[in-house]
């Protein structure tokens, strides 16, 4: 996260100085285009778009640890986790173990590329889950599929 906030913190300092330096030149050329005016401008617009690359970067870096906090916030209240500390309210639903949690996540992932790939057979591969990600027949819910 260091790296990422110094690269953005770094790209930032190089575009506004590349933004300094265009008026500068620009007042120094009496408001003229010039080769100078010119070259400054060419600067800025590299450091814009090297600006604009850290920010995209450090984005992406937000979105994939908000998904992350999500995933563990999920598996934290699926599996009883959060039930114990005070001040959370539990949902009323019996907790799920972690591993039986990593199951439905296999089956429902395999099922999405099952779909994305065009099988159309949603509904016998809910029946016919992948290997990799069994249902257990002691739940329930898996013995009404």
């Amino acid at each position: 996260m260091d790296n990422i906030v110094d690269s953005l913190n770094s790209a930032y300092q190089e575009f506004v100085g590349a933004a300094a330096h265009v008026l500068e030149t620009k007042e120094s050329s009496a408001a003229q285009k010039t080769a100078a005016t010119d070259a400054a401008l060419e600067n800025f617009k590299q450091k814009w778009e090297l600006f604009r690359v850290a920010c995209d970067q450090a984005e992406e870096f937000v979105e994939s640890i908000k998904q992350r906090i999500g995933s563990e916030c999920l598996v934290d209240e699926a599996t009883g986790y959060m039930a114990g500390k005070s001040g959370q309210h539990s949902t009323g639903l019996p907790p799920i173990g972690a591993v039986r949690l990593e199951q439905m996540s296999k089956a429902v992932r395999w099922l999405v590329i099952e779909l994305q790939h065009g099988s159309g057979n949603a509904g016998g591969a809910a029946a016919h889950a992948h290997p990799s990600a069994p249902f257990d027949a002691r739940f329930p819910e898996d013995a009404a599929q």
